[in-house]
């Protein structure tokens, strides 16, 4: 790299804002609100600016690397989820294009995660038909049903980073603390629903 190519770089960096989120695809400047893609290789989130999510309008696009995250959100009934052995009462469950489904616990280390019965999963469908709907890889069934809540949604999987985001910042301690379920419920009373 030559001494002008790395005086560029410096100040490029220099002059992005440190509050402000970049596009992980092009670099530039994502704006409050932008649109996210879920990079099916890497298995992650990415924000996305509007130049490049307009690349990924396709929503439904089962074959292609990136995947826009759709926006809808709809909350549902009391979904009857015990057959799928979730040990605690935060989870999400992520339908794949194999007709597979992941498990997801947010913990202080992140989302563990776990092969659901395909079985289960299906009677769990059958007793909520708004579940067949769910978008593969981008879309998930949000379920919050620790200290009595009662929370059941499809949601864009962003939504549910960023309820993990949420436990590993808040927990504290062997217990989680007196931070995290709260922070946790604050998040499911500010979502709403939102159609396609």
């Amino acid at each position: 790299m030559t001494s002008g190519a790395l005086a560029r770089v410096i100040r490029s960096a220099a002059d992005r804002r440190p509050d402000a989120e970049f596009c992980d695809l092009c670099g530039a400047e994502a704006p409050s609100g932008h649109r996210h893609l879920w990079d099916t290789v890497e298995e992650a989130v990415l924000c996305a600016c509007r130049p490049c999510s307009l690349l990924f309008v396709e929503e439904g696009a089962s074959e292609a690397r990136y995947r826009l995250v759709p926006r809808r959100r709809v909350r549902l009934p009391p979904v009857d989820t015990q057959g799928l052995g979730v040990p605690v009462g935060l989870a999400f469950f992520v339908r794949h294009a194999d007709d597979t489904v992941s498990a997801h616990l947010p913990s202080p280390a992140g989302a563990a995660r776990w092969e659901a019965d395909p079985a289960a999963w299906h009677d769990v469908v059958s007793g909520c038909p708004p579940l067949a709907t769910i978008a593969s890889e981008v879309e998930a069934l949000l379920v919050n049903t620790a200290h009595s809540a009662k929370e059941y949604w499809i949601a864009p999987v962003d939504d549910c980073f960023r309820v993990v985001a949420i436990v590993r910042r808040e927990w504290r301690g062997l217990s989680g603390g007196s931070r995290v379920w709260p922070a946790v419920e604050q998040f499911f009373a500010e979502l709403t629903e939102q159609p396609q």
